[in-house]
């Protein structure tokens, strides 16, 4: 129940099932939580709810595409706890479309959730961790950005993107690099059973097509990827930076 016991860790788009999964394990063995989301009332429930749990968590409304909030949500983390041990980059969208039909405006939106906050939660929560003596920041990535599927570039390239840049990222915050004493690692979720994948799963022959993707036999449960993240989170993974934990029921083994 304390893997995470005294930690503070910022969760991004945390009102959605994954980031909801996450934030209320990682309270639950004992880190204070910032829930960050552009959804206010949903954000607010899940800080309600890990609260009545026992646990401690605060809502802040939070455009992770946006710099100026990102410096706000950092200020405010330090404001209420003082530190920050753990970065979640966990919003994320998706488009459902092939590369002949998306505009360039929905490339850009797509990157610009996905990508750019990634660069600039690390960015910014870089230097709150370093004073704070190090920490983790765990990057939200996708089997999308190891294997290619159909209709959904903008996807892989955001995607792909989180990937190699965390290993950038790793190497910078190493003794090696500039000696920040942050781990960075990304992770890589097959298809999830969240409000992102309903309209996938609701269809009888894409909900086959799909499970068929995870040689396992089916597809994942949030709480899946919220306890690699937690391991991620907790000194348990010490010696662990720079790598993919992969989380796909089999998927990329193929």
């Amino acid at each position: 129940m304390d893997r995470v016991k005294g930690k503070v860790a910022i969760v991004t788009g945390a009102a959605g099932g994954l980031g909801s999964a996450q934030a209320s394990l990682l309270a639950k063995e004992g880190a204070k939580v910032v829930i960050t989301d552009i959804d206010e009332a949903q954000g607010e429930k899940v800080a309600e709810e890990i609260g009545h749990e026992g646990g401690e968590a605060i809502f802040l409304k939070h455009d992770v595409s946006s710099e100026q909030d990102w410096k706000d949500v950092i200020e405010k983390t330090l404001s209420e706890f003082a530190k920050l041990d753990v970065l979640v980059n966990n919003a994320g969208v998706i488009l459902f479309k092939n590369i002949k039909d998306t505009t360039l405006e929905e490339w850009r939106w797509v990157i610009k959730v996905n990508l750019d906050s990634v660069f600039l939660g690390t960015k910014y929560a870089m230097e709150a961790m370093k004073e704070s003596g190090g920490g983790s920041i765990i990057n939200l990535s996708s089997t999308a950005g190891i294997v290619g599927t159909l209709d959904t570039s903008s996807y892989h390239a955001s995607k792909g993107g989180v990937r190699i840049f965390t290993k950038a990222a790793a190497l910078e915050c190493s003794k090696a690099g500039y000696d920040y004493n942050i781990r960075v690692n990304s992770v890589h979720p097959g298809v999830i059973k969240t409000a992102m994948t309903k309209d996938l799963l609701e269809d009888e022959d894409s909900r086959k097509e799909v499970t068929d993707w995870h040689p396992i036999g089916h597809v994942g449960e949030p709480e899946d990827i919220a306890y690699g993240v937690l391991y991620l989170a907790s000194d348990e993974s010490k010696f662990v930076t720079g790598t993919e934990l992969v989380i796909d029921g089999g998927w990329t083994a193929r």
